[in-house]
């Protein structure tokens, strides 16, 4: 053994056990810093659905496949990381004898072979990412690219460790071929793969020594590569480009839901120390208990998780409205600041108050003042806390982000915790919400409107609709509670949708009642607007109204009513079987119980369902991201004889919101362009007659946005309309919608 060779094992092992230990440390500090957080009840459930979620994950990469070129890429690349560590393994015996052969494995045909085929797969799949990056880098495209604000150097960083390893483990096999050429070994020839043969036949004409020589060293620099990449991550904990390498399994197996469903739908209720507060006994609180979360520390272990888990990608930033109209917002950079303070917080949060101490005295050898700042500042504010308040309050939870996210972290509920502490604790929230708290409390409804006049919509109707209470005692004899909602109330433009939908289920001979004045709003905007205390006030009451009138079926117009009933209200209590009514109306279509027809004597195409010949549909949020509703209002548009059906470019799962979610309808668009406004104009660029709805929210701000732009020259004809209208004018031709 020469000189040199021993040289390599020195400087390969010892940098290998330099490496180890850091990283088991860091392994040790993840563990701990994640136990800072709070309990997360629910969470290790169903291990089996969660194992096989985890795998239909991580193998078919379902999130990742929404970009094909990244996910195949991508895809190669990750398998390739967990297939390709037994050459490492090899590489360290390669250091003692360049004939080195784990157990025979490596000069196994079909192994071999494998091997050769990732290896090269690593070196192709990583050029393509590397490729994207640089195609879509904020150079060229500012705020536009997805990698914008993200840490490039890190992204750079693991790239060029998997294309070096990848290079390496190519080389080595290729000088494997050519040494067992050059000594007749049979296994050589049995080798002949073409992937890496040719390479190998280039050094057929080094000597024996030259090609044990080079396998030692090319060995050394893939065990160099390799060990670099983990020292540098080990002293990196907020390197979420390589940590989610190995948080990521983790966190998509502590999933919100075994079974795998997007963690939408309904925000999860305030916990104390993992339990839910119970608001009746509210005052048996203790004086320092966390409503919401107001420091990092009051997150949960698997909000902790989350951050740590972020790899940066930027698909959550691609989809956010807030950022595609120039907000401060963006889900990932919210995400990853949280993530770093998490980090600088945990030595202040682990040391004891007698360190604290001497750390405020100047003492940094106890406390670096990093860690004493970050004990310090703000979780949330205006100057120079983590989270500055604009951030906080432009999201619209549209749930884009958490749809997008591939590694499954839950933007919106952080989101909404934080809002909770600023609200409850704080009294820090927008002043327009001040005047929609105080609707909501005095008169249960948003426009603080009487309750008396929550029938008026139903004036003039040449039927009776009966109301709960007085004409129906019991809704046993109904087949459906009609919840009219507030919008659907007392907003002019809602009030439409509420009376096609009524006369819709009246023709098609399906009975419902209404509350009627017994209903008040659902507590959807008070609960995002982080006003919990609010909400349970509101939806306690509205539970107990319906258990109370025996509600067990439940049709809905408004998208935020249909979500809050169907997935908040079982928190309280009140389980029923929800229906949107597009969903409703469209299974009588289905079932011949309503028809559309054509206007008689006109074209086939003049249908009176939208007087004119196409239409767009837009996806409400809360109806399509938050429970998956996209076919209904689609086929019942698709229904309409001669209407053409034209898509937005942002539709169904990539649906760009339409601004009012989150409270955010109650609140001026202070920053940045207005969000239906560009919602508005991505509906008139395709040149459809109709903007199709299938919630109020969703109607009043494409409505205001489209009188903007028709104030500036757009086509006059173009109108917002519910499905339901549509459908009704198709059902009765006598009727305009």
């Amino acid at each position: 053994m020469s000189a040199a060779q021993i040289a390599a094992i020195v400087v390969g092992l010892g940098v290998t056990v330099v490496a180890i230990a850091l990283f088991v440390q860091m392994i040790a500090g993840f563990l701990q810093r994640f136990r800072l957080g709070q309990p997360a009840p629910g969470r290790t459930d169903e291990p089996g659905a969660r194992t096989v979620t985890l795998v239909r994950e991580v193998l078919g990469h379902t999130r990742m496949g929404r970009k094909k070129v990244v996910a195949v890429a991508h895809w190669v690349v990750m398998i390739s990381f967990g297939l390709l560590f037994m050459t490492l393994v090899n590489a360290y015996g390669q250091l003692f004898s360049p004939r080195f052969d784990l157990w025979g494995l490596a000069h196994f045909t079909p192994l071999a072979w494998l091997f050769e085929l990732f290896g090269w797969g690593a070196i192709i799949g990583i050029l393509v990412l590397i490729g994207i990056r640089q195609k879509e880098s904020p150079r060229s495209a500012g705020r536009k690219s997805r990698f914008y604000g993200s840490t490039a150097w890190q992204a750079y960083f693991v790239e060029a460790v998997i294309l070096g390893v990848g290079i390496a483990i190519v080389t080595l096999r290729a000088l494997e071929y050519a040494l067992g050429q050059a000594e007749g070994e049979a296994w050589a020839s049995a080798l002949n793969f073409p992937l890496t043969a040719w390479l190998g036949s280039l050094m057929s004409g080094m000597s024996i020594g030259a090609l044990e020589t080079t396998i030692v060293v090319v060995a050394l620099i893939k065990i160099l590569i390799s060990m670099a990449w983990m020292i540098t991550i080990a002293l990196t904990p907020t390197m979420g480009v390589a940590w989610h390498r190995f948080l990521a399994f983790f966190n998509i197996w502590f999933r919100r839901h075994p079974e795998g469903q997007t963690s939408l739908g309904a925000v999860q209720p305030i916990m104390i120390k993992g339990e839910p507060i119970d608001f009746e006994e509210i005052e048996e609180l203790d004086e320092d208990a966390a409503l919401g979360v107001g420091k990092v520390e009051d997150f949960t272990w698997k909000g902790l998780l989350d951050f740590s888990t972020c790899t940066e990608c930027g698909r959550c930033q691609e989809q956010c409205p807030a950022w595609h109209t120039e907000k401060p917002l963006s889900p990932k950079m919210l995400v990853t600041a949280l993530r770093n303070h998490h980090h600088d917080k945990a030595p202040w949060l682990l040391a004891t108050e007698d360190q604290r101490t001497a750390a405020e005295s100047g003492d940094h050898s106890v406390l670096t003042a990093e860690a004493l700042a970050a004990g310090t500042i703000d979780l949330v504010g205006d100057d120079g806390a983590v989270i500055d308040t604009d951030i906080l309050w432009s999201c619209t939870t549209c749930g884009a982000c958490v749809e997008q996210c591939p590694v499954d972290i839950e933007h919106v509920d952080a989101i909404v915790d934080m809002r909770r502490y600023q609200t409850l604790i704080e009294s820090a929230f927008p002043s327009e919400l001040g005047g929609l708290f105080k609707n909501l409390e005095n008169k249960q409804n948003p426009w603080g409107m009487s309750a008396r006049a929550r029938l008026d919509w139903a004036k003039d109707l040449d039927f009776d609709v009966p109301m709960v209470g007085g004409d129906v005692e019991d809704l046993a004899e109904m087949d459906y509670l009609f919840w009219v909602g507030c919008a659907g109330a007392f907003e002019d433009r809602a009030k439409k949708t509420t009376r096609a939908v009524a006369e819709l289920l009246h023709m098609a001979d399906v009975k419902f009642a209404v509350l009627g004045d017994g209903e008040t709003c659902t507590g959807d905007p008070a609960r995002r607007a982080g006003n919990e205390f609010l909400f349970q006030m509101l939806a306690q009451q509205n539970v107990e109204v319906l258990n109370e009138a025996g509600a067990a079926k439940i049709v809905v117009t408004c998208a935020h009513c249909f979500n809050t009933i169907k997935n908040e209200y079982p928190q309280l209590g009140g389980n029923y079987e929800v229906l949107h009514h597009t969903q409703l109306l469209n299974r009588l279509v289905r079932e011949k119980r309503l028809t559309p027809v054509s206007r008689p004597g006109q074209a086939q195409l003049q249908t009176p369902a939208s007087t004119a010949e196409s239409v767009t549909y837009h996806d409400p949020c809360y109806l399509g991201r938050h429970n998956g509703v996209y076919a209904p209002p689609r086929e019942l548009l698709g229904a309409l004889p001669g209407v053409e059906m034209r898509e937005m470019p942002r539709n169904s799962e990539k649906a760009f919101c339409c601004g009012a979610g989150g409270a955010r309808m109650w609140m001026e668009e202070k920053l940045g362009t207005r969000i239906n406004v560009n919602r508005t104009e991505e509906a008139l660029a395709t040149g459809a007659d109709r903007i199709a709805v299938g919630c109020p929210f969703c109607r009043v701000m494409l409505s205001d946005g489209l009188t903007e732009k028709q104030s500036a020259g757009a086509r006059e004809e173009v109108e917002v309309i519910d499905v339901a209208q549509m459908l009704l004018a198709a059902v009765q031709p006598q009727k305009q919608s």
